[in-house]
C-alpha cells in the first residue's frame, strides 16, 4: 500500500505529466503560422522553435510521459481507494480528459502530421487545402480548450451532482 503523504506529489506529478501529455497535440495548431512574410505556407525547416519543440515532444516523449500519467494515477487510485467512486466530479473529469487523449492522438495528431508534410513546391490547390486543414486543426483546438476548462473548473469547485 503507498502512504497518503505521498498524495500530494503524485497528484502534483500526476497534473503536469497528464498536461505535457497533451500539450503537443493541443497547442500545435495554435503555434503553427500559417504564412510567412512572404504570405506563402511555412512549411517543414521554416518552422519556428517552438513548433520544432511540439513536434519532438509529441513524437518521442508520448510513450514515457503515457506511462508516468498512468503509474501516477494508478498510485492515486491505490490511496483514494473506494472514495474515488464516490466522487462523480473526478468520474466525469477523467471521462473528459481520456477523451481529449483521444482526439489528440487520433485527430489531432494524424492531422498536425498533414500539416507538416506540406512541400515547398506545392500548388496553390495544395496550400488551400493545408489553410483549410490548418483552420480544422484550430477548431479542433478550440474544442479541446474548452474541456480543458471545464476540467479545471470541476477540479476547482468539486461540484456534487
Amino acid at each position: 500500500m503507498i502512504p497518503g503523504e505521498l498524495f500530494p506529489l503524485l497528484l502534483t506529478t500526476h497534473v503536469i505529466l497528464a498536461i505535457s501529455l497533451f500539450v503537443p497535440a493541443f497547442a500545435l495548431p495554435f503555434t503553427m503560422r500559417t504564412r510567412g512574410t512572404d504570405g506563402e505556407p511555412v512549411v517543414g525547416a521554416q518552422s519556428g522553435r517552438v513548433v520544432r519543440g511540439l513536434v519532438w515532444l509529441e513524437a518521442h516523449g508520448t510513450v514515457i510521459i503515457g506511462a508516468g500519467v498512468a503509474i501516477t494515477g494508478i498510485g492515486m487510485l491505490l490511496i483514494l481507494g473506494a472514495a474515488f467512486l464516490q466522487q462523480p466530479w473526478l468520474l466525469l473529469a477523467l471521462s473528459i480528459y481520456a477523451t481529449i487523449l483521444l482526439v489528440s492522438f487520433f485527430v489531432q495528431r494524424p492531422g498536425v502530421r498533414r500539416l507538416l508534410g506540406l512541400r515547398e513546391a506545392a500548388t496553390e490547390e495544395e496550400k488551400e487545402r493545408w489553410r483549410v486543414r490548418a483552420r480544422r486543426q484550430r477548431y479542433i483546438s478550440y474544442v479541446m480548450a474548452g474541456a480543458i476548462g471545464v476540467i479545471g473548473w470541476l477540479m476547482m469547485s468539486k461540484p456534487t451532482f
